[in-house]
């Protein structure tokens, strides 16, 4: 039986020919902040000071003994690499092992019988970057980063949201595997259903020893516990098993059914030598699979050309977000925080999560735990914003990495959905790359030929699409609207975000809205300095072009901005960030089925930084969070601004439940003060994934342009209110609430409940639970409050529950 050795122990990191401990995985900025010698760069502005440490060869040394690589028993001893990051030479006992130039391959040499001082000395990734760029010429790239001349996750170099910390090291794990006679080299299993018969097929590579050349072998599966099995012989280094597995219970993403998941396993054993003899098990493999059919509807319509996701027959909105890494250093991320980063991710009612161009393929954990959540995975091969040359060496690299992936993931019945590629078939057309290239290669042959083809070879079970956004041929525009996948940018760069309601794109793929992070964690990454927009640490955790100018254009246009007021300020961000995703998701979905889906810029930070996110870096959730939680919830009642020559508001019951919605809808017209002007009350069916849309009555609605009258409906524990005219503009009262403070579980426990009772309209009320302690969690985001009503905010983890404390937390919309 194959044997496996970790080599997790033993490393050290050379440094000024003074050797340090290095973890294993792990990289060289980690091992070096570990011993104390260059600063955290997530603190104050110390990110320039350690740019030197990408800038440099480094070297991981250990012993390797004869004892690990000789015979004893195996005929081969491999040394595995799952990840090498990136341009690397290993060699043992100083003669050359291999070469390695891609961070998001996994590699395998021979060092049967070698052993000795075992190196991997990794070149600079400057370096290697120029030295591709000298073979292949210049292409356009969006940031001042050579990231399309290597195989590395591209925003270790710094993106708008990013620092730039090029990382060098053994990232993933590493090990001796020790075998005899055969080894599965490479398993794919297509899982199929049809007609509730579920279907497996299982290709399988073998590689043999030469010893082992021609000897019987034979190939065993099962899925579950004797749901099915299989059983063939190999004569080379190919077989093919299937099995079928009657009534197999269907995979779904959360929302609309269960996530059963079965075992797979496969066993490679020599046959018997003779009568009597028994089956010598050479290797095994496991995962776990499940049954459920995948389809992308681009079918052409009045509207232009669809992109829906059919999972079972089912047709689904997806209700997405973006992942970046977690982390700038990906060797720090454990699976424990892939899950607790993604449970929270599902607890924001999202569905799909689509793995960002410009990052790495995750850990298998992070697509089982995908698994197991229901949380459908859009994986991006890996460009972004840039043109790649398609030359060698990169175009070997490109189709080695991309079967590697495609193999290693396939399992995995979350992932729904390949991507060519993040932005680029748009910036060729869009950002002057045709004319600077002059011909020249630019990776339009990855996306539109190579990748497709490797799929459809690979993985036929799931489709492809070429990039995001892609309209589905040149006959459109790349980022046209109503065909295919569109991005929304133009919005948070120079509009307002009322004008996501302008268009009803086919599928808004990226969208976004910035606020700084949670006070606490600009507290803990920007220690001792006096905060303000433009403070020094504030700016320089601010990657944005002109973030701050976006910022606050975007809280002028409905709110005074504050001045000399940081907490004002930083409030005010937040609000616009929650209302800013929450107008253009309550649009598209109010637009069900022409709109198929929305995935938001973006779930999560890799630092602690002014950005896109719902969680920042340091875990902390931001109002959008909350705000993700209501508007993506199977039930939305959503007030949106007349589109008719009326002017009338349009009311949206929005129902993606499995079951019809019997609403019962109270529509108030009220002035500022709370005094009710008009009532309407609607029963309303909304059939099961579908969305009701009507006018509200002439009666209800505020005279446009009046600033003291404003619109709310409710039903259940829903709410919506429009108001004519921006906030800066409404007639607000002074706000004027009570609070009170109690301890249902005891004094000291730091887990509370604030009660809020309104005696004046307060307009989002936000309590920031990060002011009461690091580590504390309020289960509410934004909440408007008419007179009379009364709300119960709980908080867990505070270190100060005083009501001065609690009252000075607790922020909503005041008077211009």
């Amino acid at each position: 039986m194959k044997e496996v050795l970790p080599l997790a122990e033993g490393w050290s990191l050379s440094y000024s020919d003074n050797p340090l401990p290095a973890q294993v995985p792990g990289c060289v900025h980690t091992d070096l902040l570990a011993a104390g010698l260059i600063p955290d760069p997530f603190l104050g502005v110390n990110e320039p000071a350690v740019a030197w440490v990408g800038q440099r060869a480094w070297t991981y040394v250990r012993d390797l003994p004869g004892s690990d690589t000789a015979g004893e028993g195996h005929e081969r001893t491999d040394l595995v690499f799952d990840g090498l990051d990136t341009a690397a030479t290993i060699t043992l006992d100083g003669r050359e092992v291999g070469r390695t130039r891609n961070m998001h391959r996994r590699y395998r040499f021979d060092v049967t019988g070698r052993h000795g001082r075992l190196e991997v000395d990794f070149a600079s990734a400057y370096d290697e970057a120029a030295s591709v760029r000298a073979l292949t010429g210049e292409r356009p790239n969006v940031y001042p980063e050579p990231f399309q001349y290597i195989r590395k996750m591209a925003c270790s170099f710094g993106w708008d949201w990013g620092p730039t910390l090029v990382t060098a090291g053994i990232w993933r794990p590493v090990r001796l595997e020790r075998w005899s006679t055969a080894r599965l080299a490479d398993v794919r299993p297509l899982v199929t259903v049809e007609g509730g018969t579920g279907r497996v097929e299982i290709c399988i590579e073998i590689e043999r020893t030469a010893q082992g050349t021609a000897r019987p072998l034979t190939v065993r599966a099962t899925v579950g516990d004797g749901l099915a099995e299989a059983r063939g012989v190999v004569e080379g280094t190919h077989a093919v098993l299937t099995m079928e597995v009657p009534d197999a219970a269907l995979w779904w993403p959360r929302g609309y059914g269960d996530q059963p998941l079965y075992d797979l396993k496969l066993e490679l054993a020599e046959e018997a030598a003779g009568p009597g003899a028994e089956e010598r098990l050479l290797d095994s493999w496991h995962r776990r699979i499940g049954f459920r059919t995948v389809e992308l509807d681009r079918s052409a319509d009045e509207h232009g050309t669809g992109f829906t996701l059919v999972v079972n027959g089912e047709r689904i909105f997806a209700r997405g977000v973006n992942w970046i890494p977690d982390d700038v250093f990906p060797s720090r991320i454990t699976p424990d925080r892939y899950r607790t980063r993604l449970r929270q991710t599902a607890g924001a009612g999202v569905d799909l999560v689509r793995v960002w161009g410009g990052g790495i393929y995750e850990d298998d954990a992070f697509y089982d735990a995908c698994d197991e959540l229901g949380l459908m995975v859009w994986q991006d091969f890996l460009f972004a914003c840039a043109a790649y040359p398609e030359e060698q060496p990169l175009r070997g690299e490109v189709e080695a990495e991309a079967r590697d992936n495609v193999v290693r993931l396939m399992p995995h019945p979350s992932l729904v959905l390949w991507n060519g590629n993040n932005e680029n078939l748009w910036g060729f057309r869009d950002w002057d790359w045709e004319p600077e290239l002059r011909g020249d290669s630019w990776g339009g042959g990855y996306y539109l030929d190579l990748l497709p083809r490797i799929v459809a070879e690979l993985d036929p079970t799931r489709p492809y699409t070429a990039g995001s956004p892609w309209s589905g041929s040149w006959e459109h525009h790349p980022n046209d609207p109503a065909h295919g996948t569109h991005h929304s940018w133009e919005v948070w760069n120079r509009r307002d975000y009322a004008e996501y309601r302008d268009s009803v794109p086919r599928f808004v793929s990226e969208f976004g809205w910035q606020a700084p992070p949670a006070m606490a964690t600009l507290r803990r990454a920007l220690p001792g300095e006096r905060l303000a927009p433009d403070s020094p640490g504030m700016l320089h955790h601010q990657k944005a072009e002109d973030g701050d100018g976006k910022l606050n254009r975007g809280v002028e246009r409905h709110f005074v901005l504050p001045e000399d007021d940081f907490d004002r300020w930083h409030y005010l961000t937040q609000v616009v960030q929650a209302r800013a995703i929450a107008t253009g998701i309550e649009h598209w979905r109010s637009h069900w089925p022409v709109c198929a889906g929305t995935i938001v810029w973006q779930i999560n930070d890799c630092w602690p930084v002014s950005s896109w996110a719902a969680i920042d870096g340091d875990g902390r959730f931001k109002p959008l969070y909350h705000e993700l939680r209501r508007v993506y919830a199977d039930r939305l009642l959503t007030l949106q601004p007349g589109d008719g020559d009326d002017g009338l508001p349009v009311l949206a019951v929005v129902n993606q439940s499995a079951e019809p919605w019997q609403a019962h809808i109270r529509l108030r017209r009220l002035r500022a003060d709370g005094t009710e002007v008009a009532e309407h009350v609607l029963d309303v069916t909304v059939a099961a994934r579908a969305v009701h849309r009507r006018t509200v009555p002439q009666d209800l609605a505020p005279a446009q342009g009046s600033a003291k009258e404003f619109l709310v409906a409710d039903s259940e524990d829903l709410r919506s209110v429009h108001l004519p005219v921006t906030d800066r503009e409404f007639a607000y009262p002074v706000p004027h609430y009570d609070v009170a403070v109690e301890s249902p579980m005891g004094a000291g426990t730091g887990n509370v409940e604030v009660v809020v009772t309104a005696h004046t309209l307060v307009r989002d009320l936000l309590l920031q639970a990060d002011r009461l302690g690091p580590d504390a969690v309020c289960d509410t985001g934004l909440r408007t409050l008419l007179p009379g009503e009364q709300l119960r905010l709980r908080v867990t983890g505070a270190t100060d529950t005083g009501a001065n404390a609690v009252r000075a937390a607790l922020f909503c919309v005041e008077p211009a």
